[in-house]
């Protein structure tokens, strides 16, 4: 699809919200008009042909047929169900199927086109700030910033500490076949607040479409938030999601991403440390199978001194599916005293499937600790030797194999009731 279709579809939005929005949505469409779409020449891309995306017919997502009930979510409701959980179908806020009403004081949760009304300082300050849409990289970043119309907005107050993790659920149902939504997310977090959210991205049947989501997180100083994304959608879905995050001095980022989902999907999160002594954690699981498509980019910067981060990204890959981790993390001359750790391994199930792996470091400063690596192989042979001696037969081995390997990552989830789910979801795929 070209980006004059997506003109054509612009130019019939109604004007919505306050008058410091339409400016924003335009030069955000004047700047995917002039980049245009990334091919694999664009060095962000070029591992990934996003073809089969740009060049599908996706019209706007026609709203829920209203068809969703509760029960449809159940399968989806990790962790506790009680938790609050603010739910969209095909892009759309859906007030009957949410539970937002357990919240502490100091803490706020709308829908994008409610807090375009009623907290209008607030995104005026924060939306889309943080994301780029200048480069041609970020096109479909520019293109959600020109098309967003809905999505959260979570707002925690200074020395505000939210005990219960928050569930964003995006759901598409079967009418978003053929349809594109552009969910926009803002998290923004006040001065020594913490909080838990997850953001997950489901299918109830198989449908062809494309999520095009963007979520952008404003930590000030001493604040923490752990930001769990989970990628669960159908197998002929496309899912492109953009997660951009800002620290203040002594906050901390810990960030993990889930991928199982759809039939090719892309994963940028990219963290500035812009205050002294904070912390990023960016670890991440994706499994694929079949001739799925996974594409993972991270960037960390380290932007001022006595800051640490760790990353740990994980892939298992069977049939002729095709995995990429593409993880930068750059270190400005400042940045003095920086301890930055970055690790990605991945498992070869099948002499068909590949993997493209490129750990980057950058670093303008001298007094540091930086490393990286990657790792690609198969199962390991002593270890399978070993069980079949012990009289394990071989399908069996390699599914403990497989869950094994998967192991280390998931354990680094501090949230114990999502690690239990994310374990069985595992383990169901490979057991």
């Amino acid at each position: 699809m070209s980006t004059a279709t997506y003109r054509d579809q612009f130019n019939t939005l109604t004007p919505e919200g306050p008058a410091w929005l339409a400016p924003l949505r335009a030069r955000a469409m004047e700047r995917l008009e002039a980049n245009g779409f990334p091919t694999t020449r664009n060095e962000d891309w070029h591992f990934t042909n996003p073809a089969p995306i740009t060049e599908g017919a996706f019209e706007p997502m026609r709203p829920a047929s209203g068809t969703v009930t509760q029960a449809d979510l159940v399968p989806f409701l990790v962790g506790h169900a009680e938790w609050p959980t603010v739910v969209f179908v095909n892009g759309r806020y859906a007030p009957t199927l949410s539970r937002v009403d357990a919240l502490p004081a100091g803490v706020r949760v709308l829908s994008l086109a409610s807090a375009l009304h009623e907290e209008p300082t607030l995104l005026e300050q924060h939306l889309g700030k943080l994301a780029s849409v200048d480069e041609q990289a970020f096109a479909f970043t520019a293109l959600n910033t020109a098309m967003m119309r809905d999505g959260a907005v979570l707002h925690v107050a200074k020395d505000t500490t939210v005990e219960t993790p928050i569930h964003l659920l995006f759901v598409s149902d079967a009418g978003a076949n053929g349809g594109v939504s552009h969910p926009r997310n803002l998290v923004v977090m006040e001065r020594h607040s913490r909080a838990t959210i997850i953001e997950q991205y489901v299918s109830l049947g198989d449908a062809r479409y494309l999520t095009n989501a963007v979520t952008e997180c404003v930590l000030a100083d001493g604040a923490t938030l752990h930001h769990y994304k989970l990628q669960r959608e159908g197998q002929q879905a496309f899912h492109v999601g953009h997660v951009e995050a800002l620290q203040g001095r002594d906050s901390h980022y810990v960030s993990f991403a889930f991928s199982i989902g759809a039939a090719l999907s892309r994963n940028n999160i990219y963290t500035m440390l812009a205050g002294e002594g904070c912390g990023a954690t960016l670890n991440g699981l994706y499994m694929l199978d079949g001739d799925q498509v996974c594409d993972n980019q991270t960037r960390i910067e380290h932007a001022e001194p006595n800051c640490y981060s760790r990353e740990m990204y994980k892939g298992i890959l069977d049939g002729t599916s095709h995995g990429v981790f593409n993880g930068k993390v750059y270190v400005r001359p400042v940045a003095q005293k920086t301890d930055g750790k970055q690790t990605n391994k991945t498992l070869l199930l099948s002499d068909k499937a590949r993997i493209d792996t490129k750990p980057q470091l950058e670093i303008f400063a001298d007094d540091v600790k930086c490393t990286h690596g990657a790792t690609v192989g198969k199962l390991d042979q002593i270890a399978t030797f070993y069980m079949k001696s012990r009289g394990v037969n071989a399908d069996t081995t390699r599914r403990l194999l497989t869950y094994a390997f998967a192991a280390e990552v998931l354990e680094t989830i501090e949230l114990e009731p999502l690690k239990e789910d994310l374990e069985k979801l595992t383990l169901q795929r490979y057991l």
